[in-house]
């Protein structure tokens, strides 16, 4: 007769799951038992927050959620913070939390924390199993609800003595496709009517438009229309980035070399744009009018409030746009000669002799193949590799400008070796946000996986230590001091590097790839360029008039 727990882990196997992620204790020993005689591997973490952020990444990468099981009290409490990413990153994600038993407590409130309640604000859908019979529609409707638009983690509490209970074995439900509706004729007709007519269009690609199902006909719309696109942080890769339409990613909110563009643009589509991301651009009284093709309409914002709506599937409501369109836009490529003015000044200086960011992103571009992996953590480094960084594949450049956490850069990195063993895949961490999850160093040695780690270490908190000059205060309370980051990865049966002239990136990153396993690279970095590009420079540039 099956066990809760076996009704639980035979549901998971039901609905493709192969991995789980995490650290189980007391309280999930039935269920650890489940697992270890079905199909699907136990990958044992050394810190739960590190589970959930791994498992939201494989929902990220795959579209199908990742699950991660943690004990109670506070172990659950440890996946709030890979709650939030999955939450804010709409990636679809199952977290099992156990539960002290619920029809009699022999341990009284040792350990109890109401996890259920402490969850539903992080989550799409919160729940305690209270009977084994329900627990195959239980996880169906989890699984559900996780994936459907807009995507992100759901939490399951099962206490031990409902894993622990008996009963008939209860039929499994399979899972079946959802096809999304699409948007209407008349929303279709409208956007198409403004686009026709607009002086100076200009797409932008947003983070939903990055959902693994709909690339392809993202990439068609842009070809079809020839409109010019630029991306958020998060819609980068999805057109591959050597179309000779791209015109930039907006890493930051104004003011920014791609802003040209923007501000003379008259009519902006925004697809797939989540305004849970930093804003790309701030529209206002006097700026462009804004379609807004998404999944879901558009949340309201006082920066974001779009004039008409496409809602619907994104990749087939934007076939049926372009077959409106296509060949009837005569300013279509209004925008496109501003491109090479505003490609060659965010590359510019790339090359120089020096550890600035722009070699950095240069070097490690050259590294990379088109299909190469970046998972990268949070820090002044990210908003350059959002900037310079040229992606030609989708859901190649992993960064989260939505929760921007510290510590997920390493266990994201963890989920994209794992997923795709194949491609070259690297985590870049500062050296702050690498020391909060640095224990999966073990993990990733562990499951014998090919990873680059490349660490830029300032010896700061870079990004706020930046800000703290801008904002005119005195330089405190942001500095530390590291451990030998070379013996640091030995220790864990990795390897190290620290380079130590420019001119030995690139080769020693390649060494690192060559010689496979876990290898950790630590590189100095001068911020120095944070100040004369992002502040002085761009102060400089005073937007441009609309012409015309």
């Amino acid at each position: 007769m099956p066990k809760g727990s076996d009704l639980l882990v035979g549901a998971l196997e039901n609905e493709g799951v192969d991995r789980i992620f995490g650290i189980p204790g007391e309280e999930n020993l039935d269920v650890v038992e489940s697992i270890r005689k079905s199909s699907i591997q136990l990958i044992l973490t050394r810190h739960e927050q590190a589970a959930a952020f791994m498992a939201a990444t494989h929902g990220r990468l795959t579209g199908k959620p990742g699950v991660c099981i943690t004990t109670l009290g506070p172990g659950a409490l440890n996946l709030t913070t890979g709650a939030a990413y999955a939450l804010l990153g709409a990636m679809p994600m199952i977290m099992i939390t156990g539960q002290k038993g619920i029809r009699s407590s022999r341990q009284a409130r040792f350990q109890i924390v109401d996890i259920v309640a402490a969850m539903k604000p992080l989550t799409k859908l919160s729940r305690q199993i209270i009977s084994a019979k329900t627990i195959p529609a239980v996880v169906r409707e989890a699984f559900r609800i996780a994936e459907e638009e807009r995507p992100g983690p759901v939490h399951l509490e099962l206490p031990e003595d409902i894993a622990a209970e008996e009963c008939d074995d209860v039929a499994l439900i399979p899972p079946h496709p959802i096809e999304l509706p699409l948007a209407s004729p008349l929303a279709l007709d409208r956007a198409a009517e403004m686009i026709i007519k607009a002086q100076r269009p200009l797409a932008m690609l947003g983070a939903a438009a990055s959902r693994p199902r709909s690339t392809s006909d993202l990439a068609q719309f842009v070809i079809r229309t020839g409109i010019p696109y630029f991306t958020t942080q998060m819609g980068k890769g999805t057109v591959p980035g050597g179309t000779e339409l791209y015109m930039g990613t907006a890493a930051l909110s104004e003011r920014d070399y791609v802003h040209e563009a923007i501000e003379q643009a008259d009519l902006i589509i925004t697809i797939g744009h989540d305004t849970i991301e930093k804003p790309p651009f701030i529209m206002g009284d006097k700026g462009p009018k804004v379609i807004h093709v998404g999944y879901q309409p558009a949340n309201v914002e006082q920066v974001y409030f779009p004039q008409t709506e496409v809602v619907g599937d994104i990749g087939a409501s934007l076939r049926l746009l372009a077959d409106r369109i296509e060949g009837k836009i005569p300013n279509a490529q209004a925008l496109l000669p501003l491109r090479e003015g505003i490609l060659s000044r965010i590359a510019t200086r790339a090359t120089e002799d020096r550890f600035t960011p722009q070699r950095l992103v240069h070097d490690v571009r050259a590294v990379m193949p088109a299909d190469g992996i970046l998972a990268l953590d949070n820090g002044m480094y990210k908003i350059w590799f959002a900037r310079n960084y040229r992606t030609r594949v989708a859901n190649t450049l992993l960064l989260d400008n939505a929760l921007a956490t510290m510590g997920a850069g390493l266990p994201s990195a963890m989920t994209a070796a794992m997923l795709y063993p194949g491609r070259r895949v690297m985590a870049i961490c500062g050296d702050g946000g690498f020391m909060m999850n640095s224990q999966e160093l073990e993990t990733a040695v562990r499951l014998k996986l090919n990873l680059v780690v490349l660490i830029i270490e300032d010896n700061a908190f870079g990004m706020i230590r930046w800000k703290q000059a801008v904002d005119q205060f005195p330089d405190f309370g942001m500095t530390f001091g590291n451990p030998d980051f070379v013996r640091y990865a030995e220790a864990y049966g990795a390897k190290g590097t620290r380079v130590g002239a420019v001119s030995e990136i690139q080769s020693t990153l390649e060494q690192a790839f060559a010689g496979g396993g876990v290898h950790l690279v630590v590189v100095p970095i001068d911020y120095s360029e944070n100040e004369r590009v992002l502040v002085e420079e761009l102060r400089h540039r005073l937007p441009a008039p609309p012409e015309a």
